[in-house]
């Protein structure tokens, strides 16, 4: 039985009858896996970063997740009723103030493991980057919907120059893996908005010119590659070993929760490889029910776009779930050792913080934008195109 009535005005009944139910309903599913997954991978990662003078709890890692679904849930649950036109004033302004943070992150922030992308606020890490990136794909969206109403407008050229910058700040930190998903990302929006195909592979050819140069000029990202790529089981990386044998250890239906002991042995078990934890004591089955589930996700918000009018929107849309789709392919490819390693983290599944909350924001704005009439099959919000 609804709780709402359809007559129901009020601003949370509205967004009952016009959110996608069984969008939201499969992102809580990763959130309620994801609680699952950490729990099993907190003892490991509790046992890894212990030593003789300190020893860290076992649930240390999952308590601190349970606080980031806390706040992360109901950040994607507030975003999710904002109206269109607010969506897109909050991530223009939210864009330009965290590139400001992320211009003062090699000045201010944080070094870990050799990057320096953490800004520290009252005794939490915040990553500007993760939130940047859903920020600037609805300001992308916004600029290049512009085309649509002006062909004069420069719109590409403007957001291509916003992609470059952001780009740049991102290397230096250095952060090539989100530096190539934000490209990648923006090169999808441009495609989708009408650039010409000269143009994209130009881009795109530009792009892999940079992977060259960072392949010869940078030595952690030519030994991750060159592990990659060789065949001597000697040579490649411990990761990729210990994530490997995680997969053959829990073979189709898992060791069962808790009984996983490869994962004492994987970094970060709670975080870059939890999908290996998740092999290890779930099964492979459980693995490729969790893609699949992530696919018909994905499926499920491009079935949205077909009869989408809005540019902004579409485009917006259209980018969020490039990102959410390619991180999450990204993480279990670089598990199952099908990409390099890459410390990336699998959306809304991964131990909490900046990425966690961040995702969860930036799909709340996909539920927002694809909120409907289901009756009168039109969006329940009036928005411009090309303004604030």
């Amino acid at each position: 039985m609804s709780p709402f009535s359809r007559s129901d005005r009020t601003a949370v009944g509205r967004w009952f009858w016009t959110i996608d139910r069984m969008l939201l309903t499969m992102l809580l599913m990763l959130v309620a896996v994801g609680i699952v997954a950490v729990l099993a991978a907190s003892p490991a990662a509790a046992h890894r970063y212990s030593d003789a003078t300190h020893r860290i709890p076992d649930l240390m890692y999952f308590r601190r997740h349970l606080f980031w679904v806390a706040v992360g849930v109901p950040a994607l649950i507030g975003a999710s009723m904002l109206p269109i036109v607010w969506v897109r004033r909050l991530c223009v302004v939210g864009f330009v103030a965290l590139l400001a943070a992320l211009v003062a992150v090699p000045f201010i922030g944080s070094n870990a493991n050799g990057a320096v992308r953490w800004i520290s606020l009252g005794g939490f890490q915040f990553q500007p980057s993760e939130f940047l990136k859903p920020m600037f794909i609805v300001t992308t969206a916004w600029l290049l919907s512009a085309r649509f109403d002006d062909a004069a407008v420069p719109a590409i050229q403007v957001s291509a120059a916003l992609m470059v910058l952001v780009v740049g700040l991102l290397v230096i930190q250095p952060d090539y893996g989100q530096s190539a998903l934000v490209a990648a990302v923006w090169l999808a929006q441009a495609f989708l908005a009408g650039m010409s195909l000269w143009l994209l592979l130009a881009v795109g050819l530009a792009g892999v010119s940079g992977m060259g140069l960072a392949y010869m000029y940078v030595p952690h990202v030519r030994s991750r590659i060159e592990r990659f790529l060789s065949t001597d089981e000697a040579e490649q990386a411990y990761q990729t070993k210990k994530a490997i044998e995680s997969f053959q250890s829990g073979g189709l239906f898992g060791a069962g929760p808790g009984e996983g002991q490869v994962k004492m042995q994987l970094p970060e078990p709670h975080t870059d490889y939890i999908f290996s934890v998740i092999g290890e004591e779930f099964g492979m089955i459980a693995c490729l029910c969790l893609a699949l589930l992530y696919l018909a996700i994905i499926v499920r918000v491009l079935l949205q776009l077909v009869d989408e009018e809005d540019p902004f929107v579409f485009l917006s849309v259209a980018g969020l779930t490039t990102q959410f789709g390619a991180q999450a392919f990204i993480n279990m490819g670089v598990n199952l050792h099908l990409l390099p390693s890459k410390g990336m983290t699998l959306p809304l599944i991964s131990h909490g913080g900046s990425s966690f909350v961040a995702v969860a924001v930036g799909m709340g704005l996909v539920l927002a934008l694809t909120r409907r009439n289901r009756f009168l099959h039109a969006s329940p919000f009036v928005s411009g195109r090309a303004t604030l």
